[in-house]
């Protein structure tokens, strides 16, 4: 008897994971990442880079939706300088890569009440290992250099069509200075490539295990599950909702007003960007940021009116209904979003919480989500020539978008929205607990 106790122990106490497991997880998330980015970019027209350069294009975007670090470098000649730097999260391909990572991660530790702390950094180590020789593989695919002929960027001196010669001048004195032709190229940063690509992933791990609600946590941290737990599903799960809406949204828009390949992008790069970015204006928060130039992102083009001004644009409810009255329509959807959140929050949480603690775990909660949005969306991109350093060379060629939220403002809006939500999430849940016959919790005495 004693000895039949013992196997059952050990069984139960066994790791049921081991480095196949941790593989599949990596080449999952690898694999959906490199196939999102891959049909994004073929979407968007990139198919046909010179040089065979779409591969190792798609190799660049996975590397950044992984946090990782990919730099710009331009070469115009002897006089000319290039300037480039480009700073995005692709959050589709992110989330692509994150699902089946963190399923993975997961998938073993399920029908396990309680793992011990040592044998959860191990399984989450056999995943960083292999998932850090991912990174290297891709940094070092994640390098090209394209060449583009002065024709092309001088133009063929048309102008304006007066006739009189001076375009073809024009146009030939910066073909002469910028020689036979320009260089632009990019290349991944592979020791903080790594050491970023870690810390999302641990960021992915950290968070698969708060949200699941079958995964074992070590047993100094059990007795945290029920108040971290319900919150973290509740926002994960909104924001999920929110990317599912913006996918239907894109859709109806691809059969409505046509553009399916410009759609298509835009859902597998960065329907995230967009999707996250509109429920924080929802809530009435505030970003700011320009378009300038003949380049952009692909984005609706109520925002890229907004934002393409000389000067610094503020992007709000206000700012966007000036353009299109119907962006009145994202502070419901985003009530109706948090309201649903909190509501799920309150249902998983034990009945004897009390109202003023949904409210505070949901402010906190949304909290953390409207930083991490403010984080990950935030955007910057920029290109031009510049003649010994000074001033642009060409007009045409320079080009510039930003967009950053005004973070603090928007914690700020994100804890009073948390607040009130989860206060109404606790009333309309206590309904369905006393339904189902669970014990209130009990009254403060006096």
């Amino acid at each position: 008897m004693n000895a039949r106790a013992r196997n059952v122990r050990n069984s139960a106490t066994r790791a049921p994971h081991g480095w196949r497991d941790a593989l599949v997880a990596v080449l999952a998330g690898a694999l959906a990442m490199l196939v999102t980015a891959a049909l994004g970019l073929w979407a968007a027209g990139a198919a046909g880079l010179p040089d065979g350069g779409f591969p190792l294009v798609v190799a660049a975007v996975v590397v950044m939706a992984a946090g990782g670090s990919v730099g710009l470098a331009g070469d115009a000649g002897s006089l000319v300088g290039a300037q480039a730097g480009l700073s995005v999260l692709p959050l589709s391909v992110t989330l692509a890569g994150a699902l089946p990572i963190a399923y993975g991660f997961l998938r073993p530790l399920r029908h396990r009440a309680v793992a011990g702390g040592r044998e959860l950094a191990g399984w989450a180590g056999r995943v960083a290992v292999l998932w850090a020789v991912v990174l290297v593989v891709l940094s070092l695919l994640a390098r090209h250099t394209f060449t583009l002929p002065a024709e092309n960027l001088t133009g063929d001196g048309s102008g304006d069509g007066s006739g009189d010669g001076s375009g073809d001048g024009a146009g030939d004195a910066f073909g002469d200075v910028l020689g036979d032709s320009a260089r632009v190229g990019f290349r991944a940063d592979i020791p903080l490539t790594v050491v970023i690509g870690l810390l999302w992933l641990a960021g992915v791990l950290v968070l698969a295990l708060l949200v699941s609600r079958r995964a074992p946590l070590p047993p100094r941290l059990v007795r945290f599950q029920e108040t971290v737990r319900p919150a973290a599903s509740a926002v994960v799960a909104l924001l999920l909702v929110s990317v599912a809406l913006g996918v239907v949204a894109g859709l109806v828009v691809m059969v409505v007003r046509g553009h399916p390949a410009q759609t298509l992008a835009v859902i597998l790069l960065g329907l995230p960007n967009l999707v996250w970015l509109a429920f924080t204006v929802g809530l009435g928060a505030s970003w700011e940021g320009k378009v300038q130039g003949p380049f952009g992102l692909p984005m609706p083009q109520v925002l890229d009116s907004v934002l393409r001004t000389p000067d610094l644009s503020t992007v709000n409810l206000r700012t966007l209904a000036a353009q299109d009255g119907r962006v009145w329509w994202l502070l419901v959807v985003s009530a109706l979003l948090v309201l649903g959140a909190a509501f799920l929050m309150a249902v998983r949480s034990p009945a004897r919480t009390r109202p003023w603690q949904h409210a505070l775990h949901l402010a906190v909660a949304l909290t953390l989500t409207v930083l991490l949005i403010g984080l990950t969306a935030a955007l910057s991109a920029r290109y031009g020539l510049s003649l010994l350093g000074i001033g642009d060379l060409g007009g045409g060629l320079s080009g510039e978008v930003a967009l950053r939220p005004r973070l603090w403002s928007a914690l700020g809006i994100a804890f009073l929205w948390g607040l009130a939500a989860g206060f109404l999430g606790a009333l309309a849940a206590s309904r369905v607990h006393h339904r189902h016959g669970e014990a209130a919790p009990p009254e403060e005495e006096a």
